[in-house]
Order: structure tokens, then C-alpha cells, then sequence
């Protein structure tokens, strides 16, 4: 059954009640770090500007937090059980995008400078580490969920060794990445942390027996979660995303729409794979290239495969966590962005 055929709350007012269950916590923990990476933390968190004053603006979507709140609380507890995952997938996700703002030489994150570019590349490794180290803490007394926060840490860094791999090959013939490949790395990269916080959640809220078809449900919405972010980093608006239009394209990113756009036949596929081998770096030239990732069929493509993940995602929530229509609201609304 489609998402929107579901009697279910908005998506915004259940991440608004998450945020107000978990961020405490969140904002107890990293107090424990020391004031310079706490500083940082805050930064990257949302918190405060990079002078440490306490900032009110976009503080992200929190919706690994979020999906380990309302897996426990969808197993028959209460969303508080699941407090210490939500925060340890938060505290894993910040991590990870102070390190491939690093990697990607991305100046902006939340239309703001990235972590790098306001406190140097040192010392934004140095507090990506600590966010790490903080969110293993979390759950290291959980013998059942830290196997799951460990597995999602391994292919978070095997998927970002895979996509960064992806950038020597070329765009098409011999050696080009392939549709599947992505899917694979996108399994990893965007799927392990909210498999983890899936697993995590019905783990501290003790569906135990749950976990490891909640760890393929959130894999699998990962992977619809990604192809939507792939779609609004060609064609998203530049207020709603944070990042320049065409971003992806702009940097030659290897993303599933242009992938599978180039798996055509057609003149528009010819044609893209000569303006990509070219550097499209110009505002016309990366314009052009999104018109013909769209005329070969690479967006068209992309919705669809999002609409089979997230389906196939649902359907595992369905038989596993029956009552769960805050969660099914929140799944569909990552996917309802790009509709």
C-alpha cells in the first residue's frame, strides 16, 4: 500500500516530538567532550555559531533519531528505551558528514560554511573523531545493539571507500560504474546507519527478536533515502537543500541518476557522456547536462527505483511493527520530497 494512502499525523510534528525526547541527551553527551570539540559539536550540530553563541536555524532532519525513537516505540515501549540509540545514529551521522564535507571539498552544510571551512581541516577531523568515539559510548554497554552500530559503521566507511573509488573510473564503456554497484555502495553508505538505527530501536525496546528484519527495512529505505538526495542534488531547490542547484553535477559526482541515464542508448546519453568526459564546470554546461539526464530517462529511473525501496521497506515494517504509523509517516516523507 502507497504511503499516502495511510490516516497518518504529518511527518514535521512526529521529528519535532523526537527532537524533543532525544536532544537532551544529545546535548548531555557532548558536554562531555572537551570545550574545544564540544564547541565544534555544537556547531555541527546546529547549536551555536562558530564564535560558540547559542545559533537557532536548521538543525538537520534527525531522522535516524527519529526511526530508533518510533521502532521502540511501535514495539510496545516507551520511545524513551530507544534514547541512547537515537542519539548514538545521531552522534555516527554528524561524524560522517564532518569527514565527507572533508573529502568532497563541500564549503556549505545547512546554509552555513561546513565544519572544515569554519574551524580549519584539522580540527574538524579532530571533533568528527570525537563524535565518533562519543557515539560507540552510547551503546557499548548493549550487548544485542552494539553489533548493529558496529555493522553499520563498517559499511558506512566501505560504501565511502566505494563512491570515492567510483570517481577514477570512467562514465561510460570499460570500467564504468554500473547501476548495481551504486545500489550496492548506497546499501552501505546511507542504508547501514538507518539499518542500525532500526535494529538499535526495537533492540532497546524489546522487539530483540525484530532486529535483524528492521536492519534490512532501514538498509533498504536507505537506498530510496539516497536516490531522493541524488534526485535534489541535480534538481533541488537551493533553499530547501542548503547546497547549490546542480551541485552533483557541478563536481562530476558519480550519482544514480546520471548513471543510469548513461546506461541508454539514446542521443541524450551520447551526448552527456561527452559533456561529463568534458568537465561540465560552467552554469550553461551543467545545466544542459541535467536536461539530458532527465531526456535519457536517469530521473524518471531514479524516482522509480526510490518508490521500489521505500515500497519494499514498508512491507518489511508492515510485518514486523503493525502499529507503526508515525514510522510509515516519517518513511514516506523522505520519499514525498522528490514527488
Amino acid at each position: 500500500m502507497d504511503a499516502a494512502e495511510w490516516d497518518i499525523p504529518p511527518a514535521d510534528e512526529v521529528i519535532v516530538r523526537c527532537r524533543r525526547l532525544f536532544e537532551p541527551a544529545l546535548r548531555e553527551a557532548v558536554s562531555a567532550l572537551h570545550p574545544w570539540s564540544a564547541r565544534m559539536a555544537s556547531f555541527t550540530l546546529g547549536w551555536a555559531d562558530a564564535h560558540g553563541r547559542p545559533y537557532e536555524g536548521n538543525v538537520g532532519k534527525s531522522v535516524r533519531p527519529a526511526i530508533a525513537l518510533l521502532c521502540a516505540e511501535a514495539a510496545g515501549a516507551d520511545a524513551a528505551s530507544a534514547v541512547p540509540a537515537a542519539v548514538a545514529v545521531e552522534l555516527v551521522h554528524a561524524f560522517s558528514l564532518v569527514h565527507d564535507d572533508i573529502i568532497d571539498l563541500d564549503e556549505r552544510r545547512r546554509h552555513r560554511p561546513a565544519l572544515w571551512k569554519a574551524y580549519g581541516t584539522g580540527p574538524a577531523l579532530l571533533a568528527g573523531d570525537a563524535l565518533l568515539a562519543l557515539a560507540v559510548a552510547q551503546l557499548a554497554g548493549s550487548a544485542e545493539a552494539m553489533p548493529y552500530l558496529s555493522s553499520a559503521l563498517m559499511e558506512l566507511v566501505q560504501g565511502q571507500t566505494a563512491d570515492m573509488a567510483f570517481e577514477d573510473r570512467p562514465w561510460r564503456g570499460p570500467g564504468a560504474v554500473t547501476v548495481d554497484e551504486y545500489t550496492e555502495m548506497t546499501l552501505g553508505k546511507t542504508g547501514g546507519l538507518l539499518g542500525a538505527a532500526a535494529a538499535t530501536g526495537v533492540v532497546l525496546g524489546g522487539g530483540a527478536e525484530l532486529a535483524p528484519r528492521m536492519w534490512r527495512m532501514g538498509r533498504e529505505l536507505g537506498v530510496a533515502f539516497q536516490l531522493a538526495d541524488d534526485i535534489l542534488g541535480i534538481w533541488g531547490d537551493p533553499t530547501v537543500t542548503g547546497k547549490p542547484a546542480d551541485s552533483d553535477l557541478r563536481r562530476g559526482k558519480k550519482t544514480y541518476p546520471v548513471l543510469a541515464a548513461l546506461a541508454t542508448d539514446g542521443a541524450a546519453a551520447r551526448d552527456l557522456a561527452a559533456l561529463l568526459a568534458a568537465g561540465a564546470a560552467d552554469d550553461e554546461a551543467v545545466r544542459h547536462a541535467a536536461r539530458l539526464v532527465e531526456e535519457a530517462g536517469g530521473r524518471a529511473e531514479a524516482e522509480a527505483l526510490a518508490d521500489h525501496y521505500l515500497s519494499s521497506a514498508l512491507d518489511t515494517m508492515d510485518a514486523c511493527l503493525p502499529d507503526a504509523a508515525d514510522l510509515r509517516a516519517l518513511c514516506g516523507s523522505l520519499i514525498d520530497r522528490i514527488h
